[in-house]
């Protein structure tokens, strides 16, 4: 029994070492990245390590106030918010009735949504980009918000509908014995039922919608561009300037962590809900 215990004992040790292992990996770039943010751009490229520099908040200075942080942080909430909103609005009676009423063709109308996410992007630009602009929508709040929807929608549906499946039908079919109608049954029976699921697609969507780099950058130029954008503005013909880059990136992901270490509890519930008891 000694042995086993023992043995038992060094195995937690060796799970616990490994996993702060794990997690300083993944920590390390953020911290690398905060560091670096407070060294100049001279600094920056010099093979100095850690904390031999002089620490400055000459980067933090110059964002705020020369690049204008606060528009691009603004855009980046309204944007990231009102398409997370839209997604929801359209998943989640999507998902309702693919739970719920499945047909046939349920199942393939599923993975050609989920086949969309395989698209390349790069293919769509020039079509995109000539679209907006013929109609007036380029570097426009709402066409960010459209192709953000549109471009996470597969994702909240499948998440959505993967939660909305382990709810008993019966639940449903008894409120409808009771005379509720569909937008009913959606208000009173299901959202409260799945709220940790729909919070937490709700959660991941709303990072993936500040995440998106790619149409955020060539879809727009100053009035609807977004945090991507500023990171992106931070380079010209005689490289990168590492030290404001650092900063920028600092400060677009700072809310981002934040978010997510306060939700990490309710994130946690949501993407366990429906999971093998």
């Amino acid at each position: 029994m000694a042995i086993v215990a023992q043995s038992s004992k060094y195995g937690q040790i060796s799970r616990t070492l490994l996993a702060w292992i794990v997690g300083l990996l993944f920590f390390f770039p953020i911290f690398w990245l905060v560091l670096t943010s407070f060294k100049t751009d001279a600094d920056a490229v010099k093979p100095e390590f850690l904390f031999f520099f002089t620490p400055t908040l000459e980067n933090y200075t110059n964002m705020t106030e020369n690049y204008n942080y606060w528009r691009f942080a603004t855009n980046s909430v309204i944007t990231s918010v009102f398409a997370t909103i839209f997604a929801l609005a359209v998943g989640i009676p999507c998902a309702y009735s693919m739970a719920f009423n499945p047909t046939r063709a349920t199942k393939d109308v599923l993975m050609w949504m989920l086949s969309t996410k395989m698209l390349p992007a790069a293919a769509v630009l020039y079509p995109m980009t000539f679209l907006t602009k013929s109609l007036g929508l380029f570097d426009t709040h709402f066409m960010v918000i459209v192709v953000l929807c549109l471009i996470n929608l597969p994702i909240v549906i499948w998440m959505l509908f993967t939660y909305f499946k382990e709810i008993p039908k019966e639940i449903i079919e008894a409120g409808q014995m009771d005379g509720v109608n569909t937008w009913g049954e959606i208000k009173e029976i299901l959202i409260p039922l799945a709220w940790g699921g729909i919070a937490s697609t709700a959660l991941l969507c709303f990072i993936f919608c500040w995440n998106e780099a790619y149409w955020t950058v060539r879809l727009t130029t100053t009035d609807a561009a977004t945090l991507s954008k500023l990171i992106e503005g931070n380079r010209a013909p005689e490289g990168l300037f590492f030290g404001r880059l650092s900063a920028v990136s600092a400060a677009a992901v700072g809310p981002i962590i934040v978010l997510g270490w306060f939700c990490q509890k309710q994130l946690v519930q949501g993407l366990s809900f429906g999971a093998v008891k």
